[in-house]
């Protein structure tokens, strides 16, 4: 297979980046419309995100956040968005750099979008050289993940994978939160 020497994997990272920043900034003028809310998850040993030392201590890779009912302080800058959620009763300000998101879903729609991480080789950091699949951030290899991100068609939560080993970070206080497990997001292949 030919070097992909323009890098559309990166491009259309960058793309896809900016439909986020543009759907947060949007929301965080106007509020979220309708039955619009948002599962973002986001690994966090990227530089440039900022949360508590003991949200840290329990997600210490990747953490996915929903965007709902009970968030406040919603700023969206030029490389991040922070974002003020309650977790536990207690609340926490959040800073989550673009460049750390590794999935951004509305299920309200069915719409989702993936962010495998890219090396200079022009694969995706989940696949190993011999092209097989590594382990992913936060959960149990895939088949074969391809480089660059990818929309993809959402299941229903009755449809969804088993839960993950670390259930998803809940922005609601009042009711328990629906754990999620991100390989319901993937597309099967």
């Amino acid at each position: 297979m030919a070097k992909d020497m323009i890098r559309y994997d990166v491009l259309a990272q960058e793309a896809f980046r900016g439909l986020v920043k543009k759907v947060l900034t949007e929301v965080s003028h106007a509020g979220l419309p309708g039955d619009h809310h948002f599962f973002v998850a986001f690994d966090t040993r990227t530089p440039g995100v900022r949360l508590s030392s003991r949200l840290k201590a329990d997600y210490p890779e990747e953490m996915t956040i929903v965007i709902q009912h009970q968030y406040r302080d919603l700023l969206v800058t030029e490389t991040s968005f922070e974002i003020g959620l309650s977790f536990k009763g207690i609340p926490e300000k959040l800073v989550v750099p673009f460049a750390a998101i590794r999935g951004f879903f509305d299920p309200s729609v069915e719409f989702a979008v993936q962010f495998p991480l890219v090396d200079e080789s022009g694969l995706g950091a989940d696949v190993a050289e011999d092209g097989s699949p590594a382990k992913a951030i936060g959960s149990a290899p895939v088949s074969r993940p391809q480089p660059g991100p990818r929309a993809v068609e959402t299941k229903p939560q009755a449809e969804a994978a088993p839960a993950a080993d670390k259930p998803a970070a809940a922005a609601e206080d009042k009711a328990p939160a629906a754990v999620v497990s991100l390989d319901a997001f993937r597309k099967k292949t």
